[in-house]
């Protein structure tokens, strides 16, 4: 059992090696994009917030105790995340009736993603169109060499060429960075702490823990806080780490495209657009992969958003143009 335990503990660990190897990047992304450090304090905060993570599944996982339980939760959410790590870009596109199109379908669309893939140095992703009244765009796919990369016809309609290309530019900068991959261990992290809390609140109901004298180092009021302030901490969490890597997309898909001021202009209609027109269809679950959130009307606090604020993240590529004298390279 113990070794059962080492072994996820390492490969949690691997996990957050994994998100520290971003550091490598950053530091070319930093040379090309000299006095621009938003991706290298952004790549940090990530760093920081999956070990904060960890750190609390660990927790969580010690106030409990019951080391069978631990274990079978875990087993229970590695496999639910497994699962969506190797599938979900399929249940995605599914989900969103993207269609497949090649350069004879949409010549326009399939230039722009080429031309900023191999720019980017990454394999040719598939390209897919949704028909949609809003406007927004994701990537997907488990690497960079199963990904794919989807917009909405509203949004081609809605941008020019360099708007489109800054776009594009954004999601192969999530493809670079294995996005996917760092969503799914956040994600992995948060089910598990969900998970484990799920059961620790099943067995108090069931009689469990429902004692101060039952052996538990909460108490019967520390566990009804836990069970409701650690689903709530790793929530928070995992949405912050979406909002990084957002910060980060926009810096290194400004790079790709070679125009900060054609993203931030397509930011500013997108957020407009989908205002005006927000995507019904779209899931909450999903919500983080698009270029900006697909709701509207939206009043909750930045904590419990997927993505920073629009402006902010148009102030910033702004600030990069300026500090290029309006010129990405």
């Amino acid at each position: 059992m113990y070794d059962i335990l080492n072994n996820i503990a390492y490969k949690v660990l691997l996990n957050i090696f994994v998100t520290i190897s971003e550091l490598v990047y950053t530091y070319e992304d930093t040379k090309l994009c000299k006095g621009y450090k938003m991706t290298t304090v952004n790549t940090l905060k990530t760093v920081f917030l999956i070990t904060l993570m960890t750190v609390l599944l660990v927790f969580i996982g010690n106030l409990i105790g019951g080391k069978t339980g631990m274990i079978i939760a875990l087993v229970f959410a590695v496999g639910m995340n497994f699962f969506s790590y190797w599938f979900s870009d399929k249940i995605v596109l599914k989900m969103y009736k993207a269609e497949e199109v090649d350069e004879a379908g949409n010549p326009r669309l399939y230039r722009i993603v080429r031309t900023l893939a191999t720019r980017a140095g990454l394999p040719m992703p598939k390209v897919y169109i949704i028909m949609n009244g809003s406007p927004n765009a994701f990537a997907t796919g488990r690497n960079k060499n199963h990904a794919a990369v989807a917009v909405t016809n509203t949004l081609m309609d809605m941008l020019d060429d360099d708007e489109l290309a800054g776009v594009i530019g954004h999601e192969l900068a999530h493809i670079y960075g294995k996005d996917i991959l760092i969503g799914t261990i956040v994600a992995m992290m948060a089910g598990t702490i969900m998970t484990i809390v799920d059961i620790f609140q099943w067995s108090m109901i069931l009689g469990g823990g429902s004692s101060d004298d039952d052996g538990s180092p909460l108490g019967f009021a520390g566990s009804i806080a836990m069970i409701i302030l650690a689903p709530l901490a790793a929530t928070l969490i995992q949405m912050a780490v979406s909002r990084s890597r957002e910060y980060i997309a926009d810096q290194r898909g400004a790079q790709f495209c070679g125009n900060p001021r054609a993203l931030a202009s397509a930011l500013h209609k997108i957020a407009y657009g989908i205002q005006m027109h927000p995507m019904n269809e779209a899931k909450p679950a999903t919500a983080h992969m698009f270029i900006e959130s697909p709701f509207s009307g939206q009043k909750m606090m930045s904590l419990f958003s997927t993505h920073p604020a629009v402006d902010d993240r148009i102030e910033k590529l702004m600030a990069m143009a300026n500090t290029r004298s309006g010129r990405a390279y």
